[in-house]
């Protein structure tokens, strides 16, 4: 069956790979973007869209412009968000209003206006640490670290006799551990999908995103995706900067992949009602990612590894995929380093402003980096 599918905040690096992906589905696409000047530069028109998809310029929060873009839409996407841990711990209003509010406002009108189904981006924030095990075998899914009183403290949390705890995959029934106002964001954000939808008469369903990279990332943004943070730095000659020592872990997946979830959340009966993860199964430290894209790059330059924390940051999250795969036929396709070749390629026919010293500056002077 053909849908209409209006994807929000559709102009931007993930939407844009989802609108393609639902395009060579048959189905139609509409996006609404307001087109910001920190994703989008000084672009007035959205670009990288299919022509066939029509474009509603307009903010999530603007009712008027919600109306226009839902016209005969019978599924949606909601990706329209303010990203970011760092800024969001002092841009709190901007988050908050964009993620929360303009989530509020899309259901407001949604009560009226009802689709079947509605497809929202969380995120892997919402876990704060992720699951750990420790020496015993005993599960702990509330590792909190304590701040570090001197260089020889522990980055990891530990046990309550001192000992380390070991990062394990992390799957959806872990509960929620709020430690930034992105992540506090992006799970009111879920839990308005999951609540209001089933209310009137719609599907919701949440996917909680990891580590999205991929050509198409807004390079000059320094608080977008950290792949793209250390492309905009090595392709400007400068080392990428990592927080902490380097060793925690993420998974890193390709927007390709993270595309065909969406359209699985989106066509898939096993699909309503239900929260997944969106991953590659696989796990990487942080410094490791960076030499790697570095040699890719052909600009092999040492990280700088700053030994400094931001508030809001987490130590290790790995994802459990298990659940997406089972219940929906999820597979990750694309390989990571075939994926790095192809963001290097991309870099090097980009133009990036590097502002990443800027952002770190706004953040120590706000105390938000110890």
């Amino acid at each position: 069956m053909t849908d209409t599918i209006l994807i929000t905040g559709g102009a931007g690096f993930i939407g844009r790979h989802v609108a393609r992906a639902c395009l060579e589905r048959g189905h139609k696409v509409r996006v609404l973007d307001s087109l910001i000047e920190q994703v989008h530069g000084d672009k007035t028109e959205a670009d990288g869209l299919d022509p066939e998809v029509e474009v509603v310029v307009g903010d999530v929060r603007d009712e008027a412009a919600l109306l226009r873009a839902l016209k005969g839409a019978t599924k949606v996407v909601h990706l329209a968000a303010e990203v970011g841990v760092g800024q969001s711990m002092y841009a709190v209003d901007r988050y908050v209003s964009v993620n929360d509010y303009g989530t509020a406002v899309l259901f407001q009108q949604l009560i009226d206006n009802p689709v079947r189904r509605v497809v929202v981006a969380s995120s892997m924030s919402i876990y704060g640490e992720g699951l750990y095990r420790d020496v015993d075998g005993n599960v702990h899914e509330d590792a909190v670290r304590a701040p570090r009183a001197s260089e020889r403290d522990p980055w990891d949390p530990t046990d309550a006799q001192g000992r380390p705890l070991v990062p394990v995959p992390t799957p959806e029934w872990k509960r929620p551990a709020l430690a930034s106002v992105y992540a506090l964001s992006k799970y009111v954000q879920e839990r308005l999908t999951l609540t209001l939808a089933p209310a009137y008469g719609m599907e919701g369903v949440a996917l909680r995103l990891w580590n999205v990279y991929g050509p198409g990332q807004a390079l000059s943004n320094p608080y977008t995706g950290v792949l793209a943070i250390f492309a905009s730095r090595l392709h400007n000659g400068q080392p990428p900067m990592i927080f902490e020592d380097g060793r925690q872990r993420r998974d890193f997946v390709h927007v390709e992949d993270v595309a065909q979830a969406f359209v699985l959340a989106l066509e898939h009966e096993k699909a309503p009602g239900g929260v997944f993860n969106v991953g590659s199964g696989q796990d990487r430290t942080v410094s490791e990612v960076a030499e790697l894209l570095g040699q890719a790059m052909g600009r092999p330059i040492a990280p700088e590894i700053t030994g400094k924390a931001r508030v809001g940051d987490i130590r290790h999250c790995i994802a459990d995929i298990s659940k997406i795969r089972q219940e929906l036929g999820y597979a990750p396709r694309r390989d990571f380093s075939e994926g790095l070749a192809e963001l290097a390629e991309w870099v090097a026919k980009q133009e990036a402003k590097d502002l990443v010293q800027e952002a770190r500056k706004e953040l120590e002077a706000r105390g938000l980096v110890a």
